[in-house]
Order: C-alpha cells, then sequence, then structure tokens
C-alpha cells in the first residue's frame, strides 16, 4: 500500500514538473510597447489623456471644441478636425501640450475656411 502512495506521489510531481516547464514565458528584454503592442494600461493611459485634453480644450473660452478630434497612442496626441482660425490651432495645441502625461502633440487640424474650397 506503501509503494502504491509513493508511485502515486512521485507520478504527480513528475506531472505537475513537466506542466511547469511546459509553462515559460518569453523573457526578452523587449517590452509588449516596444513590439508595437499596446498593453492594457497604456490604453487605460491615453484614454485618461485624451479625455484630460478634450476637457482641458473645451474649458477653453472662445475655442471651439466640437470640430476638433483627439487621439492619444501612447501618451502622443493626435488633434484633427476643423477650426476658425490659425490662433484656435496654436490654442488647441498649446493647451493638449500642457496637459499631463503628453508626450508630444501632433497637429492634423485645418482651417475652415480652406476645407471649403478643396
Amino acid at each position: 500500500m506503501k509503494s502504491i502512495k509513493y508511485c502515486s506521489a512521485f507520478f504527480l510531481a513528475l506531472i505537475l514538473a513537466s506542466i511547469a516547464g511546459c509553462a515559460t514565458t518569453d523573457t526578452g528584454s523587449d517590452t509588449m510597447a516596444e513590439r508595437g503592442g499596446t498593453t492594457t494600461g497604456q490604453y487605460i493611459d491615453d484614454s485618461t489623456i485624451t479625455t484630460k485634453v478634450k476637457a482641458a480644450i473645451f474649458n477653453e473660452p472662445g475655442l471651439e471644441s466640437a470640430d476638433i478630434n483627439v487621439e492619444t497612442n501612447q501618451g502622443n496626441v493626435q488633434l484633427s478636425g476643423f477650426v476658425e482660425s490659425r490662433d484656435d490651432i496654436t490654442r488647441a495645441v498649446e493647451i493638449a501640450q500642457r496637459v499631463e502625461g503628453v508626450r508630444s502633440v501632433k497637429n492634423d487640424m485645418q482651417l475652415k475656411e480652406a476645407s471649403r474650397y478643396r
């Protein structure tokens, strides 16, 4: 009876060791972000930055924010849409740059007048 218990324990340990050996992970030095992927934490951070930038632009007096789109990827903010003047473009970019967590701001905004003639 003792030999059955020892054999069972031995085989159980052998199976567990085999499973643990198969469950190795990639221990390379590159991270998910360096491979071009986005982790859940980065996605949440980007969503937070986008929300903060939109709120800052919305709260800026005299700046029409309904036509400004904000996208964020790994802290890099992209502004697009249509505004009334070059001053509005400058103000929107400056506002976005002041938001905590923003690494860079790419301006793809266009003047409303310029878009009418295209």
